[in-house]
C-alpha cells in the first residue's frame, strides 16, 4: 500500500511537471513581446541598492579615497590591527581603517593611497577588479589578448601600465562595465557616478553579496525555474530549534511558525519587496501568471520553508499532516515554501494585493473563479509600510550554530508574553522581535477568525 502510494505520488508529480513545462513554452510565446530573457540592474538599480543597505551614496564625480571607503564598507572589510604604514595617510585619518582593509585584502598595493585625489574612470576599475576577486583572471591575460579586448571597445593605445591594462580588459571580460559604458569609457576622465555605482553593484554581485534570486516574473523560463526549486527542496529539520517551539505550541504560547534557512534570503530592497507563502506549487505558478497578467513584474526568490501552525475547524477535515497535541489543538506540518518579491516601484508592489484579493482569496467553500488552492488566510506580508495593512510582531529566533531560523508571529500585544514564554523554555533562546505589515486576513487569523 506505502509503495502503491509512493508511485502514485512520483506519478502525479511527474505529471504536473509536465504540465509546468507546457505551460511554460506555451506562456513564454504567448508573452514574448513583453518577456524579458536577459535583465540586468541599471546604475539606477545598484545606486539604490547601496544608498539604503549601506547608506552609501554618489551623485557626482568623487575622490579616490571616498571609493575606497565604500568598497570597504559594502564588503564590510575591518582592518586586523597589524602595524600598516602609508606615505600620505595617517593612522588617526578617517579613512585610514578603510584603506588598511583594502591592503590587506590585496586591493590597494601602497606605499602611497591619493586619498584627495579625483577619482579616474581607470583606477575606479582597478580598484574594482580586486575587490570583485578578479584580479588573478585579469594577470593571466597575455599581451595579445589585452590588445584584442582593448581593440574590440575602442582602447586601442592609452599608455596603460601592464597590469593596468590587464584589469581593464577582464573587466570588459567579465561585464563589470556594461556595453553602454565601455562606448564612452575613457580611461583617464574623472569617474561619474553612473559608473562608480555600477562599479559598486558588480563588486557585491561578482562576489554574491547582492540580491540572491531564481529570475523574473515576466522571464520566459520562470515556471521551470520555479518546479526545480520547488522539488528540490525538502522539509527542514532543525530539532534544536524545533523543541523549543513545540514546546511553545503545547503551551498556546503562539499559533504557529516557520522554519527558514537564511542561505536563501534574497536580500531585496525593503521597499521595494513583499512575501508570499504558500505550500502548493501550481498554486505558485498560477500566482506567477496571475502577476503577468496584471501587469506587475518583479524579481522571484524562491524560498524553501516548514510550518507548523494550528488547524481551525472550519477548513475542513485534518489532512494526514495534522496531528493533535497534549493540549487537544490540531497543529499541521507542512513542506511550504515563501515566494519573496522585489518589484520595481512602490506602486506595483502596493497593486499586489489588489490581485491578491480578487483572484488567490477564498472566501466561501468551493468559491470559483480563483487560482489554484486558493487559501481563506493567504499569508503576504511587507518589512515596510503599506496602506490597508495590519502590523504584527515576528518573534524572530535564531541559532548561533546554524544557519535555521523561526519565525513565529503574534499580534503585538502578546509578544512580550511570547518572548518571555520562550525565555522561561530555554534561557539561552536568541529572540529579536521586530515588527512588520501583514494583509488583514492572516491578521484575522491570529485573532482565530475563520475569514
Amino acid at each position: 500500500m506505502t509503495r502503491l502510494q509512493a508511485s502514485s505520488t512520483k506519478l502525479i508529480a511527474a505529471l504536473l511537471l509536465t504540465l509546468i513545462f507546457v505551460f511554460t513554452q506555451t506562456v513564454a510565446h504567448a508573452a514574448q513581446p513583453n518577456a524579458l530573457i536577459s535583465q540586468e540592474d541599471s546604475a539606477a538599480e545598484y545606486k539604490q541598492y547601496i544608498k539604503e543597505k549601506f547608506n552609501v551614496s554618489f551623485n557626482g564625480a568623487s575622490t579616490k579615497g571616498q571609493f575606497i571607503e565604500a568598497v570597504a564598507t559594502i564588503l564590510s572589510y575591518k582592518p586586523s590591527g597589524k602595524d600598516i604604514a602609508f606615505t600620505d595617510l595617517k593612522a588617526d585619518n578617517k579613512l585610514f581603517p578603510a584603506a588598511a582593509s583594502l591592503y590587506e585584502n590585496g586591493i590597494l598595493g601602497g606605499p602611497g593611497v591619493q586619498a584627495e585625489q579625483p577619482l579616474s574612470s581607470i583606477v575606479a576599475v582597478s580598484i574594482a577588479v580586486r575587490a570583485a576577486g578578479l584580479k588573478e583572471l585579469a594577470y593571466t591575460y597575455p599581451t595579445d589578448k589585452v590588445a584584442l579586448v582593448l581593440k574590440s571597445i575602442n582602447q586601442k593605445n592609452n599608455n596603460l601600465a601592464i597590469k593596468t591594462a590587464q584589469e581593464l580588459a577582464a573587466a570588459a571580460d567579465a561585464g563589470l562595465i556594461p556595453a553602454e559604458l565601455l562606448s564612452t569609457f575613457q580611461p583617464n576622465k574623472a569617474a561619474d557616478a553612473q559608473l562608480i555605482n555600477t562599479l559598486l553593484g558588480k563588486i557585491l554581485v561578482t562576489k554574491g553579496l547582492y540580491k540572491h534570486y531564481i529570475g523574473y516574473v515576466n522571464d520566459a523560463d520562470i515556471f521551470a525555474k520555479l518546479s526545480n526549486a520547488f522539488v528540490t527542496s525538502d522539509i527542514i529539520h532543525a530539532p534544536k530549534l524545533q523543541l523549543l517551539v513545540n514546546t511553545a505550541l503545547e503551551q498556546n504560547l503562539i499559533t504557529g511558525y516557520s522554519l527558514k534557512d537564511s542561505r536563501f534570503n534574497p536580500n531585496f530592497i525593503s521597499s521595494l519587496s513583499l512575501i508570499y507563502g504558500h505550500s502548493d506549487l501550481n498554486h505558485a505558478v498560477q500566482l506567477i501568471g496571475l502577476l503577468r497578467s496584471e501587469g506587475l513584474n518583479a524579481k522571484v526568490q524562491f524560498e524553501p520553508k516548514t510550518s507548523a501552525f494550528i488547524f481551525l475547524k472550519e477548513w475542513g477535515e485534518p489532512g494526514p499532516d495534522v496531528v493533535q497535541i497534549a493540549n487537544g489543538n490540531f497543529i499541521s506540518y507542512a513542506k511550504e515554501f515563501d515566494l519573496e518579491f522585489e518589484f520595481s516601484s512602490k506602486e506595483q508592489k502596493a497593486a499586489f494585493q489588489g490581485a491578491i484579493l480578487a483572484y488567490a482569496k477564498k472566501n466561501v467553500k468551493d468559491q470559483s473563479g480563483l487560482i489554484a488552492s486558493s487559501w481563506f488566510q493567504p499569508l503576504y506580508y511587507s518589512s515596510t509600510e503599506l496602506k490597508d495593512y495590519e502590523v504584527i510582531t515576528n518573534n524572530y529566533i535564531t541559532d548561533k550554530d546554524s544557519t535555521f531560523t523561526v519565525n513565529p508571529f503574534s499580534l503585538n500585544e502578546d509578544s512580550a508574553k511570547v518572548v518571555a514564554g520562550f525565555k522561561a523554555i530555554d534561557p539561552n533562546a536568541i529572540v529579536t522581535p521586530y515588527q512588520f505589515w501583514v494583509d488583514k486576513p492572516f491578521f484575522n487569523y491570529l485573532h482565530g477568525e475563520p475569514l
